[in-house]
């Protein structure tokens, strides 16, 4: 188990290992549903001598055809349900010698379909790797499928390991007895025995090794009624192109006319995105208990973030054009100085510049805007020029993560 804080290239490291026993494959990579594309861009960077055909994303449960004929299966986890036969037939006839589960704390409970559908997987794979940031975000007991997963029984039975370190005891409804798993106990001893499968680095402990800024495209499929939208768009820009280069359409003004028909597209990629958004911001506040800031530009993907973060009971506040200035700076010393307020959701041009916000680790681009240097300027807000803000820390790495649509 790799358990690396974020930003410390716990992929690559998997990819690595990975490699050195490609003679294994093939290999299984299993992730969150919004992870997918990121990993098949890391796959393909890292290991050039994969050929397009040589990686298969499994798409649905249904189609499963290209399972048994190549080299590396891409799986999300949204797949592994209890109506998933095909599927799981399909991927247990391949015989994995090799996985690799990312984010490996989505194993956390014993009785989700996807921790039965994928534990067996692991388990009779020759070698396996977890990834995850937070191994166990609040008690002992969500260690336990992901310890049992690579080592089964190593830890005893569910009921002895409750038993020892999550503080198993009775508790009583009425006339009614049940057990209650959720506290802790023994775990000095726990965290002895983890150090024999867990390797977890922390970024304090690296931090002159690692880079001041470090950027990701975070590509996501063009859902399909947004698809047949762009499509017609491409359709309406490629005729106007073409009238216009021949002569053959009349138009007073045709700068005014190209630009309106952009800045629709541009909106429409923004409600294309939004549902895409909304899961990777809920991934992030499961992931891990960091400070993070959201940009983005209209009014409808601002929208979306905010309904991610209400839907996740996180702390958050929102600048966008119609917060008056006054009310800004006070927000902004909410999110540096409130530990609960983790997110901060900014319009990239009424926030995008004379805010400090250097609270956050990470930035995620929810929309990329017109002009680079907004974009930069914004990004800064999390990594500004040392020289003008006293309160910035010259060792301080930042992640800075844009979503895009993976055919864009």
């Amino acid at each position: 188990m790799i358990a690396d804080e974020m930003g410390l290239g716990k992929t690559v490291q998997a990819i690595a290992v990975a490699y050195a026993f490609r003679k294994e494959w093939p290999l299984l990579v299993v992730v969150p549903s919004s992870l997918k594309y990121p990993w098949i861009e890391e796959l393909e960077k890292w290991i050039p001598e994969l050929q397009p055909g040589d990686i298969n994303l499994v798409e649905s449960k249904s189609h499963t055809s290209g399972i048994s004929s190549s080299k590396v299966t891409v799986l999300g986890y949204g797949l592994l349900t209890t109506d998933a036969r095909t599927l799981v037939e399909a991927l247990s006839r391949q015989r994995f010698q090799m996985v690799v589960v990312d984010e490996s704390h989505y194993l956390k409970s014993r009785n989700a379909a996807r921790t039965k559908i994928l534990v067996p997987l692991i388990q009779s794979a020759r070698r396996a790797i977890l990834l995850t940031g937070t191994p166990a975000l609040g008690r002992p007991e969500e260690l336990f499928m992901q310890i049992d997963a690579l080592y089964p029984r190593r830890f005893g039975s569910w009921t002895e390991y409750a038993k020892t370190y999550c503080n198993a005891h009775f508790r009583y409804f009425g006339a009614r007895r049940q057990w209650d798993c959720r506290g802790a106990s023994n775990l000095e001893e726990l965290h002895q025995r983890l150090s024999q499968i867990m390797i977890r680095r922390l970024k304090a402990e690296v931090l002159t090794q690692l880079p001041p800024k470090i950027r990701q495209r975070i590509p996501f499929d063009l859902p399909k009624e947004a698809a047949k939208e762009a499509s017609a768009s491409f359709t309406e820009w490629e005729k106007l192109m073409k009238g216009l280069g021949s002569g053959g359409i009349a138009i007073d003004n045709p700068f005014t006319e190209v630009m309106s028909l952009i800045t629709r597209m541009y909106k429409q990629t923004a409600i294309a995105k939004a549902g895409a958004v909304k899961d990777y911001i809920k991934m992030m506040l499961e992931t891990e208990q960091l400070k993070f800031l959201v940009f983005a530009h209209h009014l409808t993907m601002l929208q979306a973030c905010t309904e991610a973060v209400i839907e996740a009971k996180a702390g958050y506040i929102r600048i966008d054009g119609s917060v008056p200035s006054s009310e800004r700076i006070q927000m902004v010393h909410k999110f540096q100085n409130d530990p609960g307020t983790r997110v901060a959701i900014l319009s990239i041009q009424a926030a995008g510049q004379g805010l400090t916000f250097t609270a956050a680790t990470h930035v995620v681009f929810a929309e990329l805007y017109w002009n680079p240097g907004h974009v930069k300027q914004a990004e800064d807000r999390a990594h500004p020029n040392p020289s003008t803000y006293c309160s910035y820390s010259a060792e301080k790495q930042v992640m800075v993560r844009f979503i895009t649509l993976a055919h864009c």
